[in-house]
């Protein structure tokens, strides 16, 4: 079974986190894994940085311009990480664009992935159609869910087509905006929440998009499995470098 689907067994609620690779500092990336792991985090998304950024907001869009600048790129990224399974153990998500990914060969990207021990891969501009159309059968032959995202805009049918070809869980994005981008949730959001709650889907759900505190945390974990919290990870480690993480998850989860 994957790390992944091993995590989301657990009866409790989950806290993911989403950090950009190669940020603050080029080499920062195993540190980050390796602290986030010990200071309770239950499963990282690990950003690899692109150009064009389109669904991240101002402050990931930062982290990623910088960590192009630092020298990150893929196979600096599958560098790092190589050995990252010695000394953690929770699931670990790629979390990019699609062109990255086509260049580098998508076949060779999930074999990579693989080796190493990379669990999932979030491509938010991979439309659903055409993974399943084009690429399902490679992600699964080298094990690794892909994890899609829905909006309060995805139709009824889209989310239950969604829902039909994916093994993980289901990434509900809380808003239309971009990343980091409001604070708290409204009627509106609450409401949503609910009705995909109600839809009794198989994959459960995590929630990102507006998570930055234990109150947003613990009003989205009301309706789902889990929150991913990304933006106010990254605005935390630029104020206060990446030494205190555990104060950051110790606060989230408390």
């Amino acid at each position: 079974m994957n790390r992944i689907q091993e995590k989301l067994q657990e009866n409790k609620k989950l806290l993911s986190i989403y950090f950009t690779a190669g940020y603050p500092n080029l080499n920062d990336t195993v540190s980050i894994i390796q602290d986030l792991e010990k200071s309770g985090a239950d499963m990282i998304e690990i950003g690899l940085p692109f150009s064009d950024p389109l669904a991240d907001g101002p402050t990931i869009q930062a982290s990623s311009t910088q960590a192009l600048k630092n020298g990150m790129s893929t196979e600096v990224l599958f560098d790092q990480i190589k050995d990252i399974r010695k000394t953690v153990s929770i699931p670990l998500i790629i979390m990019g664009y699609f062109n990255p990914m086509l260049q580098y060969g998508v076949e060779a990207f999930c074999k990579k992935c693989q080796e190493i021990g990379i669990d999932g891969l979030i491509i938010p501009d991979l439309p659903v159609d055409v993974y399943h159309d084009e690429y399902k059968t490679i992600f699964e032959k080298y094990g690794l869910i892909n994890v899609f995202l829905i909006t309060p805009q995805t139709s009824v049918e889209r989310i239950n087509f969604i829902d039909s070809i994916s093994n993980g869980f289901i990434y509900m994005v809380s808003s239309a905006s971009v990343t980091g981008s409001q604070s708290g949730f409204g009627e509106e959001q609450t409401n949503y929440f609910k009705r995909i709650a109600e839809m009794n889907l198989k994959n459960p759900q995590i929630i990102g998009f507006g998570i930055s505190d234990n109150k947003t945390f613990n009003q989205a974990t009301q309706y789902a499995k889990g929150a991913i919290i990304g933006s106010a990870f990254i605005k935390y480690v630029s104020n206060n470098g990446i030494k205190t993480i555990n104060e950051f998850t110790k606060n989230i989860k408390e």
